[in-house]
């Protein structure tokens, strides 16, 4: 048997996962992630992505999409604590290109930097979301 780790996605609302697995591969700020038990201890800032998560080697990938956040790995653990979190599945196409079409219409009309900022950012995670199904 092949050894395993702790590993745990968190969100805002609420734990998504806490079990073992055989394998992480995390979408990192300067790259993709793998993670496998033994790792070196590392924080990884993350970007909009998918999270693939397989529990046993040779088993089905679970993929789900997180909006950012930060990894803590260790040799016998790897946590996620996400800005959001949904499994790819859950993603609806038709839904999130309307919020893409609403997210540009608004930009047009956005009076504030700040303001410009924030439906950028959005538009990111929106357009990140939208690969990932496409993806799958």
């Amino acid at each position: 048997m092949t050894e395993q780790f702790n590993f745990e996605l968190v969100s805002p609302d609420k734990k998504l996962i806490s079990e073992s697995a055989w394998q992480v591969t995390l979408p990192g700020q300067e790259g993709d992630v793998g993670v496998r038990a033994g790792h070196m201890a590392l924080v990884v800032a993350m970007r909009p992505g998918v999270v693939e998560v397989i529990r046993e080697e040779n088993g089905t990938v679970e993929k789900l999409f997180v909006a950012g956040g930060f990894a803590d790995i260790a040799q016998h653990h790897c946590t996620i604590l996400a800005e959001q979190a949904i499994p790819v599945a859950n993603l609806n196409t038709e839904k999130l290109e309307q919020e893409l079409n609403n997210l540009n219409d608004d930009l047009k009309i956005a009076d504030s930097d700040l303001q410009k900022t924030r439906l950028q950012n959005r538009q990111l995670i929106v357009q990140s979301m939208l690969d990932a199904v496409k993806a799958a």
